[in-house]
């Protein structure tokens, strides 16, 4: 079964709607190895809206220009991606389509289909927080960069239960960045301060 993978540039305190100003002063070259790494794992794009439409506004002109992000552009640009959208959309960008149905059913879905190797959800906020609530996200892969945004949407909303997280790898870069990477966990077993009190400091 395919797996749904989930990239976020985030803030220290949870920011996960990307601002310019905090994000680029920290992209080096250990960050766009982790984003290759991230791509390579999928052969599916799942995104939101507003993702398609920044992606669609930048990576075909960014293409054509023949820069040193053409081959990131056109990699963008022939992977199969998948669009949520409560209203129509008129693709402009190659391979592109738009969700058949619920998002919910259409990913379980797309995670089912034998002929799919892995699906990455590049940003795409609320696609992301619906599939974590339905159980669907295999993997959290989170570059959390050193400053607190203060504004901004946050990856995780209010819920009444809590995501427990297993931590799979993670590496510091030079400029402060951690990349994190979550897969879900089993809630662990309730646990009273009575039974850990002999840890505190000052019990050796």
């Amino acid at each position: 079964m395919a797996k749904i993978i989930s990239t976020l540039f985030i803030s220290a305190d949870g920011v996960a709607e990307i601002d310019p100003d905090w994000h680029f002063p920290y992209f080096d070259e250990n960050m766009g190895r982790a984003v290759g790494e991230d791509y390579e794992t999928a052969d599916v794009l799942l995104i939101g809206r507003e993702t398609y439409d920044s992606f669609a506004g930048a990576w075909p002109g960014r293409e054509e220009a023949g820069g040193e992000d053409a081959g990131f552009a056109k990699q963008l640009g022939d992977i199969r991606k998948v669009v949520v959208s409560r209203q129509p959309l008129e693709f402009t960008w190659r391979s592109s389509e738009l969700i058949d149905g619920d998002l919910v059913a259409a990913a379980a879905a797309l995670k089912a289909d034998p002929g799919i190797k892995g699906i990455l959800i590049p940003g795409s906020i609320s696609v992301v927080q619906q599939l974590l609530a339905a159980g669907l996200i295999d993997e959290l892969r989170l570059l959390v960069h050193p400053v607190a945004a203060r504004k901004g949407r946050r990856l995780f909303d209010d819920g009444d239960t809590p995501y427990h997280l297993e931590v799979a790898a993670t590496e510091a870069f030079p400029t402060g960045v951690i990349r994190v990477i979550y897969t879900p966990a089993e809630t662990p077993a309730k646990v009273q301060y009575d039974e850990v009190k002999d840890l505190t400091p000052g019990n050796e």
